[in-house]
């Protein structure tokens, strides 16, 4: 069998205090320390305790060039090469008895690999996904009077960098026709159940924040779209996902938005029962948004950004930055329909990717919004502007 490392790995050292209780009890200093050391490979997106030993091992087999099994054995011992491979931080060819096994992990390295991710960012995409993550587990946040409590006051809301004489006065600016959308736009927590989202205004939303304005050729077979949002380098590699509760004339279930055919493309159909389910999952149990009848999944196809800007330190901001444009101009478009619109990052991304078939190295679920007729309630905090 020929054996290569994963292409991308990072170790972490991890410390666990404990109390040494005989040492207290003879007088000695009681608290100790122990180090264990993790590893965090990308095409897992598990972590992996691994020993001294271990590591050493995967600091001396290269990433790029396949050797030959035994001469590993040699070198760090048969265990840890079986130890290793077994975990997947060690990719072994389709060859020998558990063929299976080893070709799993090296499709997920290959898949890994053709991205061309920035090893530092596809380990924070990989490991900061949430699964199956709900209120009670850990989502429940503080009120601000009890973070005033625990943690004292917190910093101020502004920052003076300069002193107020010599500050420059600005104009207060005039009104414009924008100023009426954008003072009315909010983050809705408080949607009607029971209302259903007009065709022609979920048509009018996609179109306009997801849709194609326009399409050029920049070289042959090179196409970049012309959106509503700006977007790095032109690409534009944020995806529209929708879940669809009751929009008018659209069946419920799951939709693939094409934003230049202008097409709902449907994935899985799915009744209302089981929407409202999958939408109280997809953002962790927040069920202050799940009565929105229509959400957009953002997820970024990110081998069409890492085409241009591959293994880039920024191309992972990019993304971001793209997701928060698309998500601003859809805010924009709910205010102008008189509905509110939410936008979050907490959700659960490996439940996402489960039920919409995506694969987490290719398509990198960002955040999840929404939008829907307000219900005139007041159950969950709304920050609306108050002239």
């Amino acid at each position: 069998m020929l054996i290569r490392r994963c292409a991308v790995l990072f170790l972490e050292p991890r410390e666990d205090l404990d109390i040494d209780w005989t040492a207290l009890f003879a007088g000695d200093a009681a608290l100790g320390a122990n180090i264990r050391w993790m590893a965090l490979a990308a095409h897992l997106g598990e972590e992996v305790e691994v020993s001294l030993e271990e590591m050493a091992a995967l600091g001396g087999i290269g990433l790029t060039l396949w050797q030959e099994r035994g001469d590993c054995e040699q070198k760090f011992g048969a265990a840890t090469i079986a130890r290793l491979l077994q975990a997947g931080l060690l990719i072994g060819d389709d060859a020998g008895d558990d063929a299976e096994h080893h070709a799993h992990f090296c499709e997920r390295d290959e898949v890994l690999r053709s991205q061309n991710w920035r090893p530092l960012s596809a380990t924070a995409h990989m490991f900061s996904r949430w699964g199956d993550m709900r209120v009670d587990k850990g989502m429940q946040f503080p009120s601000f009077e009890e973070l005033v409590v625990s943690y004292g006051t917190p910093p101020g809301p502004v920052i003076e960098r300069a002193a107020p004489a010599d500050a420059v006065a600005l104009p207060a600016p005039e009104r414009a026709g924008l100023d009426d959308t954008l003072f009315q736009r909010y983050t809705g927590r408080n949607f009607d159940g029971a209302a259903v989202l007009p065709m022609a205004t979920a048509a009018r939303l996609l179109q306009r924040a997801f849709g194609a304005q326009g399409e050029r050729e920049m070289a042959p077979g090179a196409f970049v779209l012309k959106k509503l949002s700006p977007s790095a380098g032109g690409l534009h590699p944020v995806e529209a996902y929708v879940l669809a509760q009751r929009i008018e004339g659209v069946a419920s279930g799951l939709y693939h938005y094409h934003p230049v055919r202008h097409v709902l493309e449907p994935l899985a159909a799915m009744d209302t029962t089981q929407t409202a389910e999958l939408a109280m999952r997809m953002v962790a149990d927040q069920d202050w948004f799940i009565d929105a009848p229509m959400m957009v999944v953002l997820a970024a196809r990110v081998e069409r950004n890492f085409w241009k800007y591959r293994n880039h330190a920024k191309a992972y901001r990019a993304l971001l930055l793209d997701a928060g444009h698309l998500s601003q101009t859809f805010y924009l478009l709910a205010t102008e329909a008189g509905m509110p619109a939410f936008v979050t990052a907490a959700v659960n991304e490996i439940d996402i990717e489960r039920v919409f078939g995506l694969d987490p190295l290719k398509d990198m679920v960002i955040a999840v919004c929404g939008c829907g007729k307000a219900s005139g309630a007041q159950d969950t905090v709304e920050m609306r502007y108050e002239p």
